[in-house]
């Protein structure tokens, strides 16, 4: 790689790292996540998502994200857990410049975890000049030869099939995902409430991936396949000034239903909650945020943090009880934002396999 390349790569991650990772941005939520958002485009209720567009970017808007958790094991049972995620940031609104005058910063992050390992790397790039981006139609999400790429049959309403590739120290894979289920529109119809003040994202999920592939971990490559869950966001504002971070959780339970539910937590003490649960037959059910209730269980101590890695996850409106425990409770991405992520499996009234990330501790 070129010096000038190290130059602008680096030039790229000091943008973002001052657009998001100030010491204003501590007052303006998570990452700045809830600092103001004047001149974007906001997000509303009602508004009906459109497939394939919505699958591409949209600059519009402050921040998006494109991300993916698959729970795997071998052949001899072994679990694993793989994460692939694409970030796009704009410094700025307003039209679209063009090459190094563009105002988007791209950031991607991938893991791939063992319950004895746990490996993760991180990219950037700046928009306009090829390194990184998103196509809706053929689908493909990429930054330098990370991809998450539809073939010539993907078909837009399922978002399937897809391939995911990524590579780090240490690590590498590349997955086949497949599902015959259609997209899960996540809160309401796609609107999905993040405080009571007005902070929200557009949220849709295809939870329905069956994955298989290759996953290579610290040089020992072994054929996996397991279960996928991709999640689609994108806002201007998805956080209010005083939410510090959230708990996030995906569930594929044993009856073949799933459950996607997040706390985001205050300054002051208090949370939101919200969520979904979504059926067999993909039907998604939004959430009372009083049906949800999240107790830590146990932490881990990760250098200075203190992270609840141990879980109850209580939903009332269905009489769900659960108890979450991490594959790895090392599973730490120490990045540029660093948080905890990583695969877990439950058991309860229902058992099964999912993600946990929790961010702000």
């Amino acid at each position: 790689m070129s010096a000038s390349r190290l130059t602008r790569r680096a030039f790229a991650a000091g943008l973002l790292a001052a657009s998001l990772g100030s010491r204003r941005a501590s007052a303006q939520g998570f990452a700045g996540l809830g600092g103001e958002a004047g001149g974007f485009a906001p997000v509303v209720p009602g508004r009906k998502l459109i497939f394939p567009q919505d699958h591409g970017p949209h600059p519009d808007f402050r921040i998006e994200w494109w991300y993916l958790t698959a729970n795997l094991k071998d052949a001899a049972g072994n679990a694993y857990g793989v994460q692939w995620t694409l970030f796009r940031q704009a410094m700025a609104p307003g039209p679209q410049r063009e090459g190094w005058d563009n105002q988007q910063i791209w950031m991607a992050h991938a893991a791939a975890t063992s319950a004895t390992a746990h490996r993760f790397a991180e990219k950037f790039a700046r928009g306009g000049i090829g390194q990184a981006g998103v196509t809706a139609q053929p689908f493909v999400a990429f930054i330098d030869n990370w991809a998450l790429r539809g073939d010539v049959a993907m078909a837009a309403a399922t978002l399937s099939p897809l391939d995911v590739t990524a590579a780090g120290k240490d690590f590498s894979y590349a997955l086949r995902l497949t599902s015959d289920h259609d997209l899960v529109l996540q809160g309401e119809q796609g609107y999905s409430r993040k405080s009571e003040r007005g902070q929200a994202s557009y949220y849709y999920s295809q939870p329905y991936f069956t994955a298989q592939g290759t996953l290579t971990l610290d040089g020992k490559p072994v054929e996996v396949s397991g279960v996928a869950w991709m999640d689609r966001e994108w806002s201007s504002q998805p956080l209010a000034s005083d939410q510090t971070g959230w708990d996030w959780l995906s569930l594929h339970l044993g009856s073949g239903e799933k459950v996607m539910l997040f706390r985001l937590r205050q300054k002051d003490g208090g949370a939101y909650f919200a969520g979904n649960w979504i059926g067999t037959d993909g039907r998604s059910q939004q959430l009372a945020p009083d049906a949800i209730a999240l107790e830590p269980l146990g932490f881990t101590e990760i250098g200075q943090r203190s992270l609840p890695t141990r879980w109850r996850v209580q939903l009332r409106s269905h009489g769900l009880t659960v108890e979450t425990k991490p594959l790895n409770p090392q599973a730490f991405m120490a990045t540029s934002f660093a948080y905890w992520e990583g695969p877990i499996s439950f058991e309860g009234d229902q058992t099964g396999v999912g993600y946990l990330e929790m961010t702000g501790y």
